[in-house]
């Protein structure tokens, strides 16, 4: 018996000795031989949020910075930041902390509550409900660039016909707008771009990467083609005003369509249940009350 207890305790001690090893494999950085590329690479990261992290200062640190490394967040954590509009807050660091402390904090809640250890898988749910949140208000920023881009383009194709060119283009509609829109706001992003030094396709490229939306990729291409071929531009613009709002009409005709089924949920849950306690519940109370005979 007592070298079945000796035995137990050696697994014990040799099982928690290999999850140290493993989490500081983890958390550790490796160290590998830095060359030039990996130098430049270093010199444009120090550019980003993500410079904030000191692994060598603190844990929390060293812990954001291998799920960094191990799930290749940079890249993907950067462009979300970029389709919000590049805000002060949240940076993509602090979009980082933010999943780091749902994954701790929603499981930790939960097993308080309900006293159930299993409920620690909730960590991985935690971990996407900032992407969640994010990815709405993504979705919700590119549907008001949408709203009125058919108008910005019927502008565009009006001012290139008098003999503009198309930044000037942009220029004027920017000069004209009482208040800007995300669209403006973005298109002023651009100009100011060039200004920099930046070529006009770099420039419109970066706006459809900026946008994230298919129709304003659409619309930076019909551009760089144009520039390219020598094409006219406001024949091409017309046309793409055009299809524009036939698919705007053939979506809400759609969404029209689909009004009607999605009605019947909320009528059966919440309108036919009252109306039949309303019909039935004098006959019922009489009925109880033996009323009826």
């Amino acid at each position: 018996m007592k070298t079945y207890s000796l035995s137990l305790y050696v697994l014990a001690f040799l099982g928690a000795y290999f999850v140290y090893i493993a989490v500081r494999n983890f958390l550790l950085p490796k160290e590998e031989k830095e060359t030039i590329a990996d130098i430049e690479v270093r010199q444009i990261k120090s550019t980003s949020s993500f410079a904030r992290l000191r692994p060598q200062e603190n844990l929390r640190d060293r812990f954001a910075m291998a799920l960094l490394n191990k799930l290749k967040l940079q890249q993907p954590l950067e462009e979300m930041w970029l389709l919000l509009g590049s805000p002060a807050k949240p940076q993509p660091v602090d979009i980082l902390f933010s999943k780091i402390n749902w994954a701790i904090f929603l499981p930790l809640l939960v097993i308080v509550l309900t006293k159930n250890p299993l409920f620690i898988l909730l960590a991985i749910i935690g971990f996407y409900i900032p992407d969640m949140q994010l990815k709405a208000q993504i979705q919700k920023r590119q549907q008001d660039m949408l709203g009125n881009f058919a108008t910005t383009v019927d502008l565009m194709a009006l001012i290139i016909e008098s003999g503009l060119d198309y930044m000037t283009a942009f220029e004027r509609i920017i000069k004209i707008a009482k208040n800007k829109t995300l669209l403006e706001v973005e298109i002023e992003k651009t100009l100011n771009e060039t200004k920099l030094g930046y070529s006009r396709r770099e420039a419109l490229e970066r706006l459809a990467q900026r946008t994230g939306v298919q129709d304003i990729r659409s619309f930076v291409g019909l551009i760089v083609q144009s520039d390219e071929l020598g094409t006219s531009l406001v024949e091409l613009l017309r046309n793409f005003s055009t299809d524009l709002r036939f698919r705007r009409l053939n979506k809400a005709e759609k969404l029209a369509a689909q009004a009607s089924t999605k009605m019947l949920i909320p009528m059966f849950i919440f309108i036919f249940p009252v109306v039949f306690i309303l019909m039935l519940a004098p006959m019922l109370g009489d009925l109880l009350s033996g009323g009826l005979f």
